[in-house]
């Protein structure tokens, strides 16, 4: 729209064109899905003069967006279950767009949909009440008024007509009235000049209108002409000169607007032809798309019938985890190895920052005073108890229902096959040998919430929410989601213990970190698919005897290990791509950690 047609805004129509121009321009960053490789991917989204673009970022405007669709035509769909998508498709052209929140998302699709109405395009009714005004290619109209400033003023050709007619009226009344004001200025000019008015006439002068055919009394208009008057010949005389002149004008003027008025009639003649002949190509395009929508049915019943065909899937986010997934398992755990590869690089990509910074990490003896009797405090015994029992029973000896599944130098896994409603819960075992370390310090490690997000990369993020005792915390976890997997968090108790072998009093104590899911006020239930597990990490320090007069030293320490698991991941997910998963990652998990502490431990003084 033009500076000159806004300004000829009222104030009301000014606000709504102000109001539908903020609608129309919104960006922001968004999730868009991209592949079942990569998944979801943040993009800078630009919705701009009826056209939304994505940019990788907001620093990339500059270069060019990364693909366009017009928004006029598109369909915009939320999605029915996710409360923060929604979809816009434009033919076969699909975007699937995430948002931050619900509110968020039904900010842009507002945004989306207020632009469809005002484009003219959002539906049948549209299409025939505005098709008119679209398919004007005056070069005069559209140069000044583009289609929305018509819709934002919200009058038609018709309403603007009656209104000229009015202002026509109006300015026809004053110049009769200012004609008759002349004219009578000249018959007064020509009374005076025959002699033909009265000294001693009251002054009212009643005059015939010539187009009316009525007494017109100005004597509101004309001075009293008397002897004494102060008008003289040569004032009246330049009015009545004048009279003529305008007389002209004026019927020139009427003329003009007259010609406006019917040249207005002939454009509103013209659209009206124009709408009908829109009107005749719907109908033919509707008609074809039946025919074409007959055909295709025909086709369909004819390839099922045939039983030559599969039902046609449009690869989008649908296809992430749950039972009803069209996505095959090959696909689906190339999409989670591809994930867990970005991590891995990631984890790489911290331990040479680690390197560069030479950091360390200060350790503190984890303090055990006698145990404080709190909510928890049976429950926690009940599991440690069940947890030293187990690895005393099965220390050594790994037969029976348990599968060798992984070995890697000293270190050898363990796993027991289980599912339970279509979910994989297989218990999982890890027996290592870890040189230079004590297992204070390991536990100490696995125990200490600043540290952790150091060697466990799968977190997202990760927060103390009780404090229960000294050695016992309530912890929250949100861990990274691997697409197609849905998001997963964990609420879980934390507690390490230090536990002496009565039946060998010169053997070290064992020290045993458990972590077990509880419920927590603090961590209602999310959107996340919450994970529960039963974890423990037992582990006892052997000492080689040092030579006579030599000092202890970390190659005299080793450490037998043992890391338990059982966790149930909720939702769904492939059975086999979760135990790949599982053969996959658990030796680097368990590889990783033992070599952190190794690293943190190796320049400091021993913590037995």
């Amino acid at each position: 729209m033009s500076d000159e047609n806004i300004a000829n805004l009222t104030d009301e129509e000014e606000d709504e064109f102000e109001e539908g121009r903020r609608l129309c321009e919104l960006h922001g960053t968004l999730s868009k899905w991209t592949n079942y490789i990569h998944g979801w991917q943040e993009r800078y989204i630009v919705l701009k003069d009826g056209t939304l673009s994505y940019y990788k970022s907001e620093h990339e405007t500059d270069f060019g967006c990364r693909g366009a669709i017009s928004i006029s035509k598109a369909v915009i769909q939320p999605h029915e279950f996710d409360e923060c998508r929604f979809d816009i498709q434009v033919n076969d052209n699909v975007w699937y767009l995430r948002c931050g929140d619900g509110d968020d998302r039904q900010r842009w699709v507002e945004a989306l949909e207020n632009y469809k109405a005002d484009s003219g395009f959002g539906s049948e009714n549209n299409l025939h009440r505005h098709g008119s005004l679209i398919s004007i290619t005056s070069a005069n109209s559209l140069s000044t008024t583009s289609t929305s400033s018509f819709k934002q003023r919200g009058r038609g050709l018709k309403e603007k007509l009656a209104e000229m007619e009015t202002f026509r009226d109006i300015l026809c009344q004053q110049v009769d009235t200012l004609q008759r004001y002349f004219d009578t200025c000249t018959d007064a000019m020509s009374d005076q000049n025959d002699q033909r008015i009265s000294p001693d006439r009251d002054g009212e002068i009643d005059d015939i209108d010539e187009e009316y055919g009525m007494p017109v009394n100005t004597d509101h208009l004309l001075p009293r002409f008397r002897k004494d008057s102060p008008c003289s010949q040569e004032t009246l005389a330049v009015h009545a000169a004048h009279s003529i002149d305008f007389k002209g004008e004026a019927i020139t003027f009427k003329a003009t607007t007259a010609g406006i008025i019917a040249t207005l009639s002939h454009c509103i003649e013209l659209l009206t032809q124009r709408e009908d002949s829109w009107k005749k190509r719907l109908e033919k395009e509707l008609d074809r798309r039946k025919k074409v929508e007959e055909l295709y049915r025909r086709a369909c019943e004819k390839l099922k019938a045939e039983k030559q065909t599969k039902p046609i899937v449009r690869g989008g986010p649908d296809f992430e985890e749950g039972p009803y997934s069209a996505l095959a398992e090959d696909e689906f755990f190339d999409a989670v190895d591809a994930a867990l590869d970005k991590l891995d690089k990631e984890d790489e990509q911290l331990q040479r920052q680690w390197s560069r910074e030479n950091h360390q990490v200060v350790v503190k003896s984890t303090s055990l005073p006698y145990p404080a009797e709190h909510r928890l405090s049976v429950e926690i015994e009940e599991r440690v108890a069940e947890h030293i029992r187990l690895m005393r029973a099965d220390f050594g000896n790994h037969k029976g229902d348990w599968e060798l599944f992984a070995e890697e130098g000293d270190m050898k896994l363990y796993r027991m096959e289980l599912e339970e409603n279509g979910l994989v819960l297989d218990p999982l075992r890890a027996m290592h040998v870890v040189k230079g370390v004590t297992a204070h310090e390991l536990c100490h490690y696995f125990f200490d919430m600043g540290v952790r997000k150091d060697w466990d990369t799968s977190l997202e993020n990760s927060k103390v929410i009780e404090t229960l005792a000294a050695d016992t915390l309530v912890e929250y976890q949100h861990h990274k989601r691997l697409w197609p997997t849905t998001a997963r968090d964990a609420c879980f108790w934390s507690h390490i213990r230090q536990i002496h072998d009565d039946s060998d009093s010169e053997s070290q104590p064992i020290w045993v970190v458990a972590n077990y899911s509880t419920e927590h006020p603090e961590a209602p239930p999310t959107k996340c698919i919450r994970m529960l597990l039963n974890v423990a990490l037992i582990c006892q320090t052997v000492m080689d005897p040092p030579g006579e007069h030599e000092q202890i030293t970390r190659d005299h320490i080793t450490t037998k290990l043992t890391y338990t698991s059982q966790v149930n991941p909720g939702g769904w997910a492939p059975v086999s791509v979760l135990r790949t998963i599982y053969k996959r990652e658990y030796p680097r998990f368990v590889k990783r950690f033992t070599q952190y502490v190794k690293d943190q431990t190796k320049d400091k003084p021993i913590m037995f």
